[in-house]
C-alpha cells in the first residue's frame, strides 16, 4: 500500500478535503531532507514541517493539532505522490514564494562564566542589526525585515529570552537553547562558526570491586575537549550541555569523586540513581547493570524433599528471576541488579501471609490431606481456578522431520483447568539437571519427571535444543547428534546426514579434493589431508577449526581451499605476510588490503585482507557483505567471547567460516567455545550452558564430559602435532637453566615477596574466585624481582644473576656459530640485556611492538651474515614469524600460559629448520618461577583434555596461587 493510500485511509473526509485544497494551492514545498516537507497553512505564521516515513507507514507534523493525521500531512502526501511539491530553490514561478534570504544570526560568548547569546537580524543584503526585544512580537506585528522568515527554532529560542534584554542563558534552559541552535544556519562563538547540540554530555561512572563491596568512581567524559561555560562543554568541536550538576558541579570541578557500597544490596540503591543521569560502566563480574523494568514477584518452589508437597516461597525480581530478596539482603543470581521497589515488596509479603500463612524464605512441608489442601491454596494464590486433583505423568514426544527437531513433555492423566497440557522441555531439563524429582505443571500441581528417559537422552536433547534456529531447524554441524538420537529412539535419521557420512567415518573416508589449477605449492601428505578436510567442510556448509601445531602450514592449507569471495582477518603484524603467501601460492587471486584511514571495500578483489581492529571498528559495514568464506588467522584473538572483537567476528557473514589457531585453548575451555561459536554457531550450545554442562565438569576432571566434548567437536577440528607428522623435523630439546640469586638480589626478592604475600592473601580472602585474576596481577612484581632487581620500582642494579647466566650461554652459542632468539614479556628487561651484549661484542637485532620494519629485521637476522642474537618481545614475536636461522631459544621469564611460550619456541622449530633446536628456560631457584612450572602443566592438561583425550587436572585455584609464595 502506498503512503498516499495509508494517509487517505487514516484521514477523516473533511481533513482530507482540506489537505487536497492546500496541495492544489501549491502550499507544499520539499526540503533537502528526504521525506520532509514545509506546508504553508492559514493561521500559522510559519510554514509547518511535515515528515513522511513510508517504510514505517508513519508521519509527523509540528502543528500540534488534535486530529491525526492532520490536513498538513494529507497535503504533503498528495503533493509527494503527484510530484507537485516545489523544491527549496523553485522560486515564485512555481506558485510559492522563494525562501527568505534573510536569517537570524546568533553570536555566542562567555560573560561572568555564563554562556550568552546575542541575536542579530540579517537582511537579504547581509546587513545585521542586533535584535532587542521579542522576535515573536515582531512576527505578530509584521515588523520583520523584508525577506526574513524565522524558523520554529528561532521562535523556540525567543521564548527563552522573551521581551528582556538579558542575553545570558539560564542553566535550566541550556539544553533547549543548544538544541534549537543546532538547526540555525549562522551560529558563531567569539567570531568563529560553531556547531551546537542538545545532546547532553554525561559523566562516566565505573563500578569496580572493593573487597566484599564496590567502589563507584565518577569521572568526566574523556571526549570533553574543554569546559566552555557553566554547564557547557565542547566535544569534537560541538557545544553540548552537561547532563549532571549536583554531583559534578557546573564546571565539572567536583570530579573525580568516589562512592562506596558495602555489597550488592547497597549498590542496588546507588546505581539506579546514577544511571538516570550518566553512563555507568560496571567492570565487576559480580554486577553488570541495573534493570528498572523488573518488578518484584512471588515464586513458590514446589518439590517433594521427602514429603508429599514442599513449598518454599521466594521474593524475586524478574522472570526468570535475576535476584532474590532475603530480608534486607539482595542476592543476585547473575550480574543484573534490579531497581528495588520496597512498597511493592511489602505488599507481596502481606498477601503471602494472609492467603497462605507463609513467610518468604521459610520452607514448609506438607503430607497427605494437608498437601492436597495446600495445593488448592497455592493454585488460588497463583490465580488459577480451583480444580480436582488427579494423577498425572509426563510423556516425552520427539518429532524429527528432515532437519527440524522438537521435543515436548505432554501431561497425561487428569486434566483440570489451569493445568498445562505440556511442560516446556527446557523446564524439564532444568529440573532434571538440578536433581529434582518433580516439575510444576501449573495450577499448583506437579508431575514426576520421566527419569529413565532423561537419564539416557537429556544431555543430547539439551545440545540439540541449543543448536536449533528460530524455525527449529538443527544446524548442519549438529546433524550427527540428531542422527544419534534418532538411532537411540529407533527413528529414521535425517536425510541430510547421509552426505556428511565421510566426515564421521574417520580414516580416509573424506574424498580427495581437486586442487586449484593455480596452486603453486609442493604439499606434504598431511597438508593434502587437511585440504581435503577443509574442502569437504566448505562444500557441506560447515565451519572448521584448523588447529595444527605451529609451523605445519595452516596458511598454505587454507589458501588451497579458498573459493569465491574471501575475507581474511589477521593480526596487523601478519597482513603483509598473508599478501606475500597468497601471491606465492595462488598468483591468480586478486588480493586487496582493507586497512588504513582511507580504506574502502572493493568487490573486485578475490581475497580481502584486514585486521581484527578494523573488523571491530567497521563491523556495521562488513556484516552487510555476504562473503563466500571468512578466515580468522591467529583466531585466539577472539578467545574472550564477550570482547568487542569476538562479538564483531561472530557477526561476519561467511558461507564457510574457518578459524586458524595453533593454541585453541590457552587458559579456559570457554576459549574453545568462542572459536567454535564462530565456526559453527550453536554446536556447543549457549555460553552459560557450555560452562555448566561441559567446561565446569571437564575442569573438575570429569572424563565423561571431556569425551562428550571431544566427540562433538572432532569432525570440525583438525589438530596435528609436529612430532606426529614431521618425522624429518630435527629434535627439540627443552632445558631448564637454574639461576641462583646473589645475596643482594635475594634481599630485594624477599622484601617484595613479603609485601606481595600480604596483598595476594588479602585479595583472595575478600574477593573469592573473582580475586584470582587480581592476585595474578599482584604477583607481577615478585616475578620481576626474580629476573632483575632494576625491574622493581625504586631499585637500581647494573646486572643480574639471570643476565650473567644468559650471557655465558649466548657467548658460547655465538662462538660455536649458533644463532639465538631471546624472548621476554617485558621490553624493559630486553633494555637491560642490550648493554651486556654490546659490552661482550655480540651483534644483535631487536623485534618488539615499536619495530617499524619487521620484515627487514627478520630478513637481516635470517641472512647468513646477520647478527647471532635477536631480542624479541613475547607479544610482538610470538606469532607469524619464521626464524629458522636460530637453533637456540632462550625464555628469560616463565609465563603463565605455556601455549604462548610454545608459540615463541616454534618460531625456530618449524618447517625449514634442519638443525636440532634447544629451548632454554631461565628459572631463578627458590622463587615464584620454579613453582610456576607446575602451574603451567595444569594449563597444558586442560587443553589436552579437550583436544586429545589427556586427563584434565583442573584450573588455577586460590591454593595454587598461595603455594607460589611458600
Amino acid at each position: 500500500m502506498s503512503m498516499l493510500d495509508v494517509v487517505r485511509k487514516a484521514c477523516l473526509p473533511a481533513v482530507w478535503s482540506q489537505g487536497a485544497k492546500l496541495a492544489r494551492e501549491g502550499s507544499v514545498q520539499g526540503t533537502a531532507t528526504a521525506g520532509e516537507f514545509r506546508v504553508r497553512a492559514p493561521g500559522f505564521a510559519l510554514a509547518l514541517t511535515v515528515t513522511l516515513y513510508p517504510d514505517d507507514e508513519e508521519w509527523s507534523c509540528d502543528c500540534a493539532g488534535k486530529v491525526d493525521p492532520c490536513a498538513h500531512v494529507a497535503a504533503a502526501a498528495i503533493a509527494d505522490a503527484q510530484g507537485t511539491a516545489t523544491s527549496a530553490d523553485a522560486g515564485s514561478a512555481a506558485g510559492v514564494s522563494a525562501p527568505a534570504a534573510g536569517r537570524v544570526a546568533y553570536r555566542l560568548s562567555v560573560k561572568e562564566r555564563r554562556l550568552t547569546v546575542s541575536r542579530f537580524l540579517v537582511d537579504r543584503g547581509g546587513t545585521a542589526n542586533k535584535l532587542v526585544g521579542s522576535l515573536s512580537t515582531m512576527v505578530a506585528r509584521g515588523k520583520l525585515p523584508p525577506g526574513l522568515e524565522p524558523t520554529h527554532d528561532d521562535l523556540r529560542l525567543d521564548r527563552v529570552f522573551g521581551e528582556t534584554t538579558r542575553e545570558d542563558v539560564p542553566l535550566v534552559h541550556l539544553k533547549n537553547v543548544l538544541e534549537a541552535l543546532a538547526a540555525a544556519s549562522d551560529v558563531s562563538f567569539e567570531g568563529a562558526p560553531v556547531r551546537t547540540s542538545g545532546e547532553t554530555v554525561a559523566p562516566r561512572a565505573t563500578v569496580v570491586d572493593d573487597g566484599a563491596g564496590f567502589v563507584v568512581r565518577i569521572e568526566r567524559d574523556p571526549a570533553i575537549e574543554a569546559v566552555v561555560a557553566m554547564g557547557v562543554v565542547r566535544v569534537a568541536g560541538v557545544f553540548r550541555p552537561i547532563a549532571e550538576g549536583d554531583l559534578t558541579g557546573e564546571w565539572l570541578e567536583r570530579l573525580p569523586l568516589s562512592k562506596r557500597a558495602k555489597g550488592p544490596a547497597e549498590l542496588a540503591e546507588i546505581l539506579p540513581q546514577l544511571e538516570r543521569t550518566m553512563l555507568v560502566d560496571v567492570q565487576t563480574k559480580r554486577v553488570a547493570r541495573t534493570d528498572k523494568r523488573l518488578r518484584p514477584r512471588v515464586i513458590l518452589d514446589l518439590g517433594d524433599h521427602g514429603h508429599a508437597l514442599s513449598v518454599l516461597p521466594l521474593l524475586v525480581y524478574g522472570d526468570p528471576p535475576v535476584a532474590r530478596v532475603d530480608g534486607d539482603v539482595l542476592t543476585l543470581f547473575g550480574n543484573v541488579v534490579p531497581d528495588r521497589r520496597p512498597e511493592e515488596e511489602h505488599d507481596l509479603a502481606l498477601r503471602l501471609k494472609e492467603q497462605l500463612n507463609l513467610v518468604f524464605g521459610r520452607r514448609v512441608n506438607y503430607d497427605g490431606a494437608d498437601a492436597i489442601r495446600m495445593g488448592g491454596l497455592v493454585r488460588k494464590f497463583q490465580g488459577a481456578e480451583a480444580s480436582e486433583q488427579g494423577s498425572v505423568a509426563l510423556v516425552p514426544r520427539v518429532v524429527v522431520q528432515g532437519d527440524t527437531f522438537d521435543v515436548s513433555f505432554e501431561v497425561e492423566g487428569a486434566e483440570p483447568r489451569g493445568r498445562a497440557h505440556s511442560v516446556d522441555a527446557q523446564a524439564v531439563l532444568r529440573a532434571y539437571r538440578d536433581g529434582l524429582e518433580l516439575v510444576p505443571i501449573g495450577g499448583g500441581a506437579w508431575a514426576a519427571l520421566p527419569r529413565d528417559f532423561l537419564a539416557k537422552h537429556a544431555s543430547r536433547i539439551a545440545d540439540l535444543l541449543a543448536a536449533r534456529d528460530a524455525e527449529k531447524r538443527v544446524r548442519t554441524a549438529a546433524l550427527p547428534e540428531l542422527g544419534a538420537l534418532c538411532q537411540a529412539l529407533d527413528m529414521p535419521p535425517p536425510p541430510e546426514l547421509a552426505r556428511l557420512a565421510p566426515l564421521f567415518a574417520g580414516g580416509g573416508a573424506i574424498p580427495r579434493a581437486t586442487l586449484p589449477k593455480d596452486l603453486n605449492a609442493e604439499l606434504r601428505d598431511y597438508q593434502q589431508t587437511g585440504i581435503d578436510w577443509l574442502c569437504f567442510l566448505r562444500d557441506a556448509g560447515l565451519g572448521a577449526l584448523l588447529a595444527d601445531d605451529m609451523g605445519l602450514g595452516k596458511t598454505v592449507q587454507t589458501i588451497a581451499a579458498l573459493k569465491g569471495r574471501i575475507l581474511v582477518v589477521c593480526p596487523k603484524s601478519v597482513v603483509y605476510n598473508w599478501a606475500d603467501e597468497l601471491t606465492r601460492f595462488r598468483p591468480s587471486l586478486r588480493v586487496g588490503i582493507y586497512h588504513g584511514q582511507k580504506r574502502e571495500l572493493d568487490a573486485s578483489f578475490d581475497v580481502m585482507l584486514t585486521t581484527y581492529a578494523v573488523v571491530r571498528l567497521d563491523i556495521d559495514e562488513l556484516e552487510k557483505v555476504p562473503f563466500d568464506m571468512v578466515v580468522l588467522d591467529e583466531a585466539q584473538a577472539i578467545k574472550n567471547e564477550s570482547s568487542q572483537t569476538a562479538r564483531a567476528a561472530f557477526r561476519l557473514r561467511g558461507a564457510f567460516r574457518v578459524a586458524l589457531s595453533g593454541t585453541p585453548v590457552e587458559n579456559r575451555l570457554e576459549e574453545l567455545w568462542s572459536l567454535m561459536h564462530f565456526a559453527n554457531p550453536g554446536l556447543l550450545g549457549g555460553r552459560a550452558d557450555f560452562q555448566d554442562r561441559i567446561a565446569g565438569p571437564v575442569a573438575a576432571g570429569d572424563q565423561g564430559a571431556a569425551e562428550r566434548l571431544r566427540t562433538k567437536i572432532r569432525p570440525f577440528v583438525m589438530r596435528r602435532l609436529k612430532k606426529d607428522v614431521l618425522k624429518e623435523l630435527p629434535p627439540r630439546t627443552e632445558v631448564v637453566l637454574h639461576v641462583e640469586l646473589d645475596a643482594e638480589e635475594r634481599s630485594v626478592y624477599d622484601a617484595v615477596r613479603a609485601a606481595t604475600k600480604r596483598d595476594v592473601v588479602e585479595r583472595l580472602a575478600k574477593e573469592g574466585g573473582g580475586g584470582v585474576l587480581q592476585a595474578l596481577e599482584a604477583l607481577l612484581r615478585l616475578r620481576q624481582a626474580s629476573c632483575h632487581s632494576a625491574l622493581v620500582p625504586g631499585q637500581k642494579a647494573d646486572g643480574s644473576s639471570k643476565i650473567e647466566r644468559l650471557m655465558e650461554a649466548l657467548s658460547e652459542a655465538a662462538a660455536d656459530g649458533h644463532k639465538a632468539l631471546v624472548f621476554s614479556q617485558w621490553t624493559s628487561f630486553l633494555d637491560l640485556v642490550e648493554p651486556h651484549l654490546t659490552k661482550a661484542g655480540i651483534a644483535f637485532g631487536r623485534l618488539d611492538g615499536q619495530t617499524r620494519d619487521r620484515g627487514e629485521v627478520v630478513a637481516t637476522f635470517q641472512s647468513e651474515g646477520g647478527p647471532p642474537v635477536l631480542l624479541v618481545s613475547l607479544k610482538a614475536g610470538g606469532t607469524g614469524l619464521n626464524l629458522t636461522a636460530a637453533d637456540h631459544v632462550f625464555l628469560l621469564d616463565p609465563w603463565w600460559n605455556p601455549a604462548v611460550e610454545d608459540q615463541a619456541a616454534d618460531r625456530a622449530h618449524r618447517i625449514g629448520q634442519d638443525r636440532p633446536v634447544m629451548v632454554y628456560r631461565l628459572v631463578a631457584k627458590d622463587t615464584v618461577e620454579e613453582r610456576m612450572l607446575s602451574l603451567m602443566e595444569k594449563k597444558r592438561a586442560l587443553a589436552g583434555a579437550a583436544l586429545s583425550g589427556a586427563e584434565a587436572r583442573g584450573v588455577v585455584t586460590k591454593d595454587d596461587l598461595l603455594a607460589l609464595l611458600d
